[in-house]
């Protein structure tokens, strides 16, 4: 394909808590500088990565580029620890999540015996909504804009399950980020359902479920889990960050390799190029080890430095791409 025809692109945002402000950094760098040989086809997210995709599809499909990148980012600004208790509570679980990885002993409090639970699922709720007129969703669902996936897991049918387009509740939102051991679980159409860190991390597939005008050509993972550790992790602290990395990847790497796949036996020949396409698969990756508790870090200044790191490495990603295309 030359460079001077347009090429359709899918964005595909992992999860992984407070991590996912470096999503925000580097969908804010990519919108505001859009090229317009690009044509977004979709975006998907799980848990955090899912506020991400909903923010900018909803701030592209009810304006353009530059509102996408000030609305990821504006949720995150929201999302941020504010005021004393905040910032006590917030350092507080972050110390208690950090000796419990170091294998302190700590009683384990049911999500569902806590106030904390519910107050904190409701201050998510008050600021997406405060954002994303979820009202509007369906009359902005239209085949010319991209399509949006927020992934979850049905607890009761031990599936995983993608909610899409105007199916894009507050709920289904919330139930992408219900992490089992701090929220209680959301029910959705008779089911109830946990964090899609479980699942899909995140949707792949449904990207790909494109009319073949709108398929994309190219896949850009946000990918939040570092891929690759050089040492064998020893301590319980390096053991718990390894775990953490492998499990948020596990459901990724199995839905790239399907595609990785598919583009091997259309080049080889074994499927037929008429009916199945290619998609070239671009990692944006944070490539820096955060300790995994850390994840449930809303310090502003942290939230911040996460963001500024996502846009470095999108200007990374856009130079290099441009830089290659002059070669």
């Amino acid at each position: 394909m030359s460079m001077t025809e347009q090429t359709n692109v899918a964005i595909a945002c992992q999860g992984g808590g407070s991590h996912t402000a470096f999503t925000a950094g580097v969908l804010e760098h990519l919108f505001e500088n859009w090229d317009d040989q690009y044509e977004l086809v979709g975006i998907s997210g799980t848990s955090g990565g899912a506020f991400n995709a909903l923010a900018a599809w909803y701030g592209l499909v009810t304006g353009d580029e530059d509102d996408a990148a000030e609305v990821v980012t504006d949720i995150w600004a929201d999302i941020a620890a504010d005021g004393y208790a905040e910032r006590t509570t917030n350092s507080w679980l972050k110390t208690l999540s950090r000796l419990q990885s170091a294998g302190m002993p700590f009683p384990q409090v049911s999500p569902y015996q806590t106030l904390g639970s519910e107050l904190g699922k409701k201050r998510i709720r008050e600021i997406l909504e405060a954002h994303v007129d979820f009202d509007a969703i369906p009359e902005h669902c239209l085949p010319d804009e991209p399509e949006l996936v927020v992934g979850t897991v049905n607890i009761n049918a031990g599936v995983f399950e993608t909610f899409t387009n105007e199916d894009v509740t507050v709920k289904a939102v919330l139930a992408s980020a219900a992490v089992p051991n701090l929220f209680e679980a959301v029910e959705i159409n008779g089911h109830f359902h946990w964090d899609g860190l479980f699942s899909q991390n995140p949707p792949i597939n449904d990207l790909m479920h494109q009319p073949p005008e709108r398929k994309p050509d190219e896949l850009w993972i946000i990918q939040i889990n570092p891929q690759e550790l050089d040492e064998e992790p020893q301590t319980l602290d390096a053991i718990a960050d390894r775990r953490n990395e492998l499990s948020g990847n596990i459901s990724l790497n199995q839905e790239l390799r399907f595609i990785e796949r598919v583009n091997e036996w259309v080049e080889t020949g074994k499927l037929p190029a008429a009916e199945f396409s290619q998609t070239d698969i671009c990692r944006i990756g944070m490539d820096r080890r955060y300790h995994c508790s850390t994840k449930l870090d809303r310090d502003p200044e942290f939230i911040e430095e996460l963001i500024e790191l996502g846009r470095q490495r999108a200007e990374q990603f856009l130079d290099e791409r441009t830089d290659a295309s002059t070669k």
